[in-house]
């Protein structure tokens, strides 16, 4: 993981095929930003940095329960911006797939100033998609990591002004 002295964190959790963790990474790199796994990594004190992303896949149509639980256990913040991204099998369409609801709900409960959020497709075989093959393989790909660039991008942007 980056370790570098910076003021951005990301912490994620990336299951199966690490479509979010490549996510993370290009998100991570545009902020030179530390990231953290939460399957193998403890988080570091929270108020020390001025953004934090807040990512998994989507699973049944919420992000990872881990990532959840996490977030909810955490102690009301001073207000530090942040951010939520996924990938997910399926497609987000906006009016009948509502992915960020949940941990949206509990970031701003922990008084998070949420800035943005960023979602693309990735490679899925959880359940009884595994018996099919899968789907959106090759995904994310190097069009959707582009997106993530750009999305962070655009956000450096507008904390920088």
């Amino acid at each position: 993981m980056n370790t570098e002295n910076t003021d951005v964190l990301i912490v994620y959790i990336s299951y199966h095929h690490n479509n979010t963790e490549q996510l993370a990474r290009e998100i991570g790199g545009v902020f030179n930003a530390r990231l953290v796994d939460l399957q193998n990594e403890e988080v570091p004190d929270l108020t020390d940095y001025q953004l934090i992303g807040f990512g998994s896949g989507i699973y049944f149509g919420k992000h990872h329960k881990k990532l959840l639980r996490f977030v909810e256990g955490l102690p009301t913040v001073p207000a530090i911006k942040a951010f939520l991204f996924a990938t997910s099998g399926l497609c987000r369409l906006p009016l009948v797939h509502r992915f960020e609801k949940r941990l949206k709900q509990k970031v701003k409960a922990k008084n998070f100033q949420l800035i943005g959020e960023f979602y693309c497709r990735g490679y899925d075989t959880y359940s009884l998609l595994k018996y099919i093959g899968g789907i959106q393989k090759g995904h994310p790909d190097a069009e959707d990591l582009e997106a993530a660039r750009r999305f962070a991008s655009k956000l450096k942007n507008r904390i920088e002004e």
